[in-house]
């Protein structure tokens, strides 16, 4: 396929030569993503992990801020992505319309570059800032927003099943970010109402993730660290450890349309209080990695241990 060739033709073609049959035989928006079983093996055996290392001085030693980082690829196909996108896209189009919980559809005024993206929650209300009512960032327990759709609960048992995230850490909430041309995300810590660890999946353009111990604001959503990671279409990025704790992250202004969703699980003391776990996302396992003499569906090999550069202070 010709590189100069677009993404619409890249998933146009796709969409005609793949199955996209839910687990109940059913197609169609919101629908389940899974493929054919047959394929799902060899799709699982090209899934790639990669693991990141950057090295900075925290208090008084050096420490790999990216330990627990981990860069998931091959997890979500063109055609599914297509059809994670029009989801997306369906809930933008009810929360303009009204047609959804009042806090689940977030459209702030675009005062200056860098602000302004489009979020759609699903699961719980989270508050960025102290609201005019008061509230503290965090979760606000006495505020419904709509469940976590069908077919993001099809993501979430793709990214358990084939090992991206791990069974004690099944998300039971989401936030669709909807970036325009020169919105960001800037440099944050994610609250700790959301265990570790957590995930975000990229879609219609790439684009890259910055983190430090302390990023650099150059002007209105621009952003520099010590490591900036491209994040590729349908790509799964998993933040634990120092990655997730010690770093700050941020996504500068995006030069072009982009949605990420990220999944995260409430800490049981911050569930809202009229939340209903969904049975369908209980005891969810991966597959199984039977078969281990098949060089292709081998365990994820894991780097050996980070080692520390040879000035590093213990």
């Amino acid at each position: 396929m010709s590189s100069g060739r677009s993404v619409d033709d890249k998933i146009s073609e796709e969409l005609k030569s793949l199955s996209l049959r839910g687990p109940a035989g059913g197609s169609g928006r919101g629908g389940g993503i899974l493929l054919e079983e047959n394929d799902k093996a060899i799709r699982f055996a090209n899934v790639r992990k990669k693991d990141f290392k950057q090295w900075e001085r925290v208090k008084g030693r050096m420490i790999n801020i990216l330990d627990g980082l981990e860069l998931h690829t091959g997890v979500f196909s063109a055609a599914e992505q297509r059809r994670i996108i029009d989801c997306v896209y369906d809930f933008q189009e009810k929360g303009r319309k009204g047609q959804l919980r009042e806090r689940t559809y977030l459209k702030p005024k675009k005062w200056m570059r860098g602000n302004g993206r489009v979020t759609v929650q699903f699961g719980c209300c989270y508050n960025y800032a102290l609201d005019r009512n008061g509230n503290p960032p965090g979760i606000i327990r006495d505020e419904e927003v709509e469940p976590i759709p069908p077919l993001l609960k099809e993501m979430i048992k793709r990214m358990v099943s084939w090992h991206v995230l791990p069974p004690s850490c099944i998300p039971n909430s989401c936030i669709v970010n909807i970036y325009d041309r020169d919105d960001c995300i800037p440099p944050h810590i994610d609250h700790h109402d959301f265990v570790r660890p957590f995930c975000t999946v990229s879609f219609l353009s790439e684009c890259n993730i910055v983190f430090g111990t302390e990023l650099k604001r150059n002007g209105p959503g621009d952003f520099s660290g010590s490591a900036s990671i491209p994040l590729p279409l349908g790509s799964v990025l998993v933040l634990n450890g120092n990655s997730a704790d010690v770093a700050k992250h941020c996504v500068p202004v995006v030069p072009t349309r982009r949605i990420s969703i990220t999944f995260r699980k409430m800490d049981d003391s911050k569930i809202p209080y009229d939340f209903i776990h969904d049975l369908e996302l209980q005891n969810l396992r991966p597959l199984s990695l039977r078969g281990q003499n098949h060089p292709n569906i081998l365990p994820f090999r894991q780097d050996q241990q980070d080692e520390e550069p040879k000035n590093a202070q213990h």
